[in-house]
């Protein structure tokens, strides 16, 4: 049965995309998972993948040409079904047949009969606020913490929650401006996109019937009595004791972190100042102020000596801890299964010799205000080299290899729910001064989570450094649809020779894992050497 694709929106404010590039053609077998076009948002140009398998029988939306979102993108389905009903009998640009205003006709005639959600907001002073989708492989979210209560006054703009996706932890915020009136999904909660999450509106909206009606299937909280009077009793009740709660003092914005390390530590999170956005108090603020405070500090460590460290077991009883997977770890599992059971890997080792990049940088790093690592040389050198060696900065689709002329390198950052893969862009054309605080700066987002989907798509190539935790060497799977990967091990003192004597040097393994569809063995033996020239003798890299 033939399927329609309409339009996606892929980011929170997207209303409109720009077909940038149809990878697939009419006539093609498409499979789930399939990457069909790249769509040009307004932050970024993102690839859209099919949700449904047969042949691509209709495009709707050609080249270039830009369309609202839920506007018919494509149709797939059997081979040589007939899909003249799902066309409008209209000719439009090119020849080609829009379902648009026949599908808005149908949804109009549809809600006006089936669905009262709408007529109800029509009618009522209030918005209905869903699960976004905040990028563009989300398909359900978590609400980490929410930063307002019922009976709060919310503006535009302000920030309703963090919402966990597969991806980061985000802000996100109104679009409406009112009283919060109701919460559909709680804290620590997950919901598919589109799933009720809360109602804005007059405090005296009747907003029940909508709660009633809504999707049973999202699970939502539908506590709230079904007795309109009731209901408003409640929301007044709410309203006053909130206004006396917080007459005299305002809200205090704090990451959910934050809010825990100052629970953990009995810390007033009113007498610590914030440094993020709109004073926003972050972790390394709670931190600040503990390491100030020495009554807490002694709290927490009495604290810590009378609780005991480990729990009491028994001797030959069996007990574990379960934690509930992440979006993020759910997403990380999802693509590396994915990548290493269909790229087929192996893997390059060379050891560099780093007495040179030693004292590269400390000479480098007594200029004003700089200071770089071995890191950002690594990248840096990466960078060059696949300007040297396009085939390594490729990438694998099953119809096709794209052969990058720009370099994206992605750095890999560990954090406490997983890993997360920021991009530096255009690396080749960065000092190593902007390289080292592009990464600096990543790495502190990571931490506090507040990365943006933009900043961790497009990369070409990746690097992992897991030599700053001292380990020597190791292999990693390739960031797909990537060709390959680097892995960098720590520095160690050994004995070597130099000019026929066994003198100490300083040497630093690398590990190049690549995907054989793209990259050939003699292709990343001549990426390795050129990558270690660089590596061992790091001033050719300013000239």
């Amino acid at each position: 049965m033939a399927q329609i694709i309409n339009m996606p929106r892929l980011s929170d404010t997207m209303e409109e995309g720009v077909v940038a590039k149809w990878l697939v053609n009419l006539g093609d077998q498409v499979k789930e998972g399939d990457i069909l076009a790249e769509i040009e948002t307004d932050k970024a140009t993102m690839e859209f993948e099919s949700f449904y398998e047969g042949t691509l029988l209709h495009i709707g939306i050609s080249e270039g040409q830009t369309a609202a979102v839920d506007t018919l993108l494509a149709i797939v389905g059997e081979k040589d079904e007939d899909i003249s009903l799902l066309l409008v009998n209209d000719s439009k640009v090119n020849g080609q047949l829009d379902l648009v205003d026949q599908i808005k006709e149908t949804e109009k005639s549809e809600d006006i009969v089936e669905n009262p959600i709408d007529s109800d907001l029509d009618k009522n002073n209030f918005e209905v606020i869903k699960m976004p989708r905040l990028s563009d492989t989300m398909e359900e979210g978590t609400v980490s913490a929410w930063l307002v209560n019922i009976g709060d006054d919310v503006k535009e703009g302000d920030i309703l929650a963090e919402i966990e996706t597969d991806k980061a932890t985000m802000e996100f915020e109104s679009f409406y401006e009112g009283t919060l009136l109701y919460i559909g999904i709680k804290e620590g909660q997950t919901a598919l996109v589109d799933s009720l999450l809360a109602i804005i509106g007059d405090k005296n909206a009747d907003f029940q019937s909508v709660i009633a009606n809504f999707d049973e299937n999202q699970n939502l909280d539908v506590s709230l009595s079904n007795n309109t009077n009731e209901a408003k009793e409640v929301m007044e009740s709410v309203i006053i004791d909130k206004v006396d709660q917080i007459s005299l003092i305002s809200r205090v914005l704090a990451s959910p972190l934050a809010k825990k390390i100052a629970k953990e530590n009995n810390i007033d999170l009113s007498s610590v100042i914030g440094s993020g956005d709109n004073g926003r108090i972050t972790k390394s603020d709670v931190e600040n102020h503990l390491s100030k405070s020495p009554q807490s500090l002694t709290e927490t460590k009495i604290r810590l000596q009378s609780s005991p460290k480990v729990e009491n077991i028994t001797e030959g009883t069996e007990s574990f801890d379960e934690i509930e997977n992440s979006q993020m770890r759910k997403a990380i599992a999802r693509r590396l299964k994915e990548s290493k059971f269909t790229a087929p890997h192996y893997y390059l080792n060379i050891e560099c010799d780093m007495d040179n990049g030693i004292a590269f940088r400390k000479q480098y790093n007594t200029l004003p205000e700089t200071k770089i690592s071995f890191n950002d040389i690594i990248v840096k050198a990466c960078a060059i080299a696949l300007k040297h060696h396009p085939r390594v900065n490729s990438q694998w689709f099953e119809d096709k290899m794209r052969l990058n002329h720009h370099v994206h390198i992605g750095v890999a950052v560990g954090v406490p729910d997983g890993l997360l893969v920021p991009v530096i862009r255009f690396a080749n054309e960065k000092s190593l001064t902007q390289i080292g605080s592009e990464v600096k700066d990543f790495a502190l987002k990571s931490r506090e989570k507040k990365l943006s989907p933009n900043e961790m798509e497009g990369s070409t190539f990746t690097v992992s450094n897991l030599g700053m935790f001292g380990i020597n060497e190791f292999t990693s799977i390739i960031n797909q649809p990537n060709s390959a990967i680097l892995s960098v091990g720590s520095i160690v003192q050994k004995p070597v020779v130099k000019e026929n004597k066994i003198q100490i040097g300083n040497n630093m393994k690398l590990t190049l894992a690549c995907d054989h569809r793209t990259v050939d063995g003699v292709t990343g033996s001549l990426f390795l050497e050129t990558l270690k020239g660089y590596i061992e003798n790091p001033v050719t890299m300013l000239i």
